[in-house]
């Protein structure tokens, strides 16, 4: 097994764990043997557990930047109406693509509620830039500078809808919130118009 084979052994294997348990219940050894790697090759890598650890963390913020950047590119020129409708649907796909319960939604929500080092690459490199990103589409749309609270104030409102969905439960509430396809698609224009009429009430208040 070569090294870089050996080290996407252990983040694959460090993925899983840490989601499920959290980093402070997983042990360097546990890693290792789900891995089939020698206990030193943490070391060696990643410079010890926490080092693993980030690594991991880094791998979930790329994925989330991904869906980021990717709306962000698909909206170029277009008005900041359609470009929040691109950016929802982009959002509601991922939760179909990764799913309620995928390794990077747990380890997002452990941080959220158990904050370790690493939480403060979440904050820098994943939702800032998601917060930025929506506050110049909320500015837009209620013609007014960015730091009006009013701007953070409805982007609160756009993202709760979103985060909404993510959680696993909401599936089994009632039929609407699973995200088939279909539902991606109603959901999707749901938020945006509920998010379009809250602002616009905003602006005309």
């Amino acid at each position: 097994m070569s090294d870089q084979e050996t080290r996407q052994r252990l983040l694959e294997s460090a993925a899983r764990l840490f989601s499920r348990r959290g980093f402070k219940d997983v042990t360097v050894r546990e890693i290792c043997r789900t891995a089939r790697a020698n206990v030193a090759a943490v070391n060696y890598h990643f410079h010890g557990k926490l080092g693993l650890y980030t690594a991991v963390v880094r791998m979930a913020i790329d994925e989330i930047r991904g869906m980021s950047d990717s709306a962000r590119q698909a909206g170029e020129g277009a008005s900041a109406e359609e470009r929040l409708r691109i950016f929802i649907k982009a959002f509601l796909q991922r939760v179909v693509l990764n799913g309620r319960d995928s390794w990077i939604q747990q380890l997002i929500s452990r941080e959220m509620s158990d904050p370790t080092p690493a939480f403060d690459l979440i904050i820098k490199l994943a939702i800032r830039p998601r917060i930025e990103f929506l506050s110049g589409l909320v500015a837009d749309l209620l013609a007014c500078p960015e730091d009006d609270p009013r701007v953070i104030r409805c982007v609160a409102g756009v993202q709760s809808q979103l985060l909404f969905l993510l959680n696993p439960a909401v599936a089994r509430v009632h039929p609407a919130f699973k995200m088939t396809p279909a539902a991606i698609e109603l959901m999707g224009e749901h938020i945006l118009a509920f998010s379009l009429g809250g602002i616009r009430a905003v602006r005309a208040s």
